[in-house]
């Protein structure tokens, strides 16, 4: 018998202001996407769509990844790690572009010799991506 999404909720260690790490790898490759964060209601919201809700801190509402560049992010698995305070979510990256920059992951930056180094390019330009219409 499943479990009521009430009682998975609980099992999760908010932070003090509700929130919980996310953590968005790509299903196929394993490549680490981004991280974000994720309330209750965003929680739900996913489980209950299949497509992955984060909430953002800085505009305080629900965001619902790819609402306005297309680039959805498909739930294939949800894990807790141990200390119940991080989720790690398994995703199909529709368009295969992650970041707000326009580039595969977030994680673009490797630091080499001192500095932050740029090592994946911008597969399409972010003014292109967000176009207000």
């Amino acid at each position: 018998m499943a479990e009521s999404a009430h009682n998975l909720l609980e099992r999760i260690k908010w932070d003090a202001n509700g929130l919980v790490p996310a953590i968005a790898q790509e299903h196929a490759s394993g490549k680490v996407l981004m991280v974000a964060w994720m309330n209750r209601e965003a929680l739900a919201a996913t489980l209950a769509e299949g497509q992955v809700v984060y909430y953002s801190r800085s505009r305080q509402k629900l965001w619902r990844k790819g609402e306005q560049s297309g680039h959805r992010q498909t739930l294939v698995e949800m894990r807790l790690d141990c200390d119940g305070d991080t989720l790690l979510m398994q995703v199909e990256q529709a368009g295969g572009i992650a970041c707000h920059t326009g580039r595969h992951s977030c994680f673009y930056r490797r630091f080499e010799n001192g500095d932050w180094r740029e090592v994946e390019p911008v597969l399409k330009d972010p003014a292109e991506i967000y176009r207000q219409g």
